[in-house]
């Protein structure tokens, strides 16, 4: 490991790098084990430096954003994480926004909102990065992030730019092509339309008091822990619920007493607990309705599991 230090410390870049580094401050769970490799980019050449680096010593490289929609283990994250959030910039050309992957995703919402542009503030006040979210093709208010980009552009797994023009076919439900491989999201562009600034400010007002009546904001959470499946005829809530599990504990975490599709953190729990928690509400589901949940949130790091 020493040696692996050493090296890491030549790597040729403009940011900082620090060891085991521990992930509770930057993920919106607030648990999670140390990072061996953390590394705090300057711009997106760092970033390509720092994977060609980690791809020539054999480490594990992993980009992290907002930190919204992950939970790390205990144990920690082995190998190289890039934190981006410091590559976050934000511009206005016309009806087109474009946003860094580190830039978080309901400022530039606002950003949009500021310059009367219409078309994102169903994102608003969703937690994570712009990266996150279009990774996860965040979805919300029964609109899906891929409706709105013109464009993203990536690391290829080689460190190589290259400009992705979306295709329909290519997305889902809660699905992207950026989740096969190991594409680098660096930067997006949102085409978006002119719209009356009272009635965007409206919606987004509108967006904000249901999130926070839902309880997204009272613990740290990742928000819905498990993907809605309408088809099979109710919200993953509602199925968590009917189990009998809302305000079950495992340690410090509960499932949310006012919302069975969050797990939180009451102030002490482990990345442990919250997977158990995830696991009973899972076997439970499966043991009374026959149906198996699917996760949202994505496990990172070491696990024993």
């Amino acid at each position: 490991m020493n040696n692996v230090r050493h090296s890491a410390e030549r790597i040729n870049i403009e940011g900082s790098i620090e060891f085991d580094v521990p992930m509770a401050p930057y993920t919106s769970f607030r648990v999670g084990g140390p990072a061996e490799i953390f590394i705090h980019p300057k711009n997106w050449q760092d970033v390509q430096h720092a994977m060609v680096w980690a791809d020539t010593q054999g480490l594990p490289f992993f980009l992290l954003g907002g930190g919204a929609n992950i939970l790390v283990a205990d144990e920690g994250i082995p190998g190289v994480v890039v934190h981006t959030r410091s590559l976050n910039g934000i511009e206005i050309d016309g009806s087109l926004v474009t946003a860094e992957a580190g830039a978080e995703i309901s400022l530039v919402a606002e950003s949009a909102a500021g310059a009367d542009l219409t078309g994102l503030e169903f994102i608003f006040r969703m937690p994570g990065s712009v990266g996150g979210a279009v990774w996860m093709n965040a979805r919300c208010y029964g609109v899906s992030l891929n409706e709105r980009l013109a464009w993203v552009d990536l690391l290829d797994a080689d460190g190589n730019p290259r400009r992705y023009h979306p295709r329909e076919e290519d997305f889902a439900y809660k699905k992207s092509p950026f989740q096969k491989g190991r594409p680098v999201i660096t930067r997006a562009g949102f085409t978006l339309k002119p719209g009356s600034p009272e009635k965007i400010r409206a919606l987004m007002d509108e967006h904000a008091r249901d999130r926070e009546s839902k309880g997204h904001f009272r613990y740290p959470s990742a928000g819905s822990v498990f993907k809605n499946d309408r088809s099979f005829g109710m919200p993953t809530g509602k199925l968590i619920d009917t189990a009998g599990l809302k305000g079950k504990r495992i340690g410090g975490a509960m499932i949310a007493p006012f919302h069975g599709n969050i797990i939180v953190n009451t102030g002490s729990a482990t990345a442990s607990d919250i997977l158990a928690l995830i696991q009973l509400a899972e076997e439970k589901v499966d043991e009374i309705f026959g149906f198996r949940l699917e996760r949202e949130v994505l496990l990172v790091g070491t696990w024993n599991r």
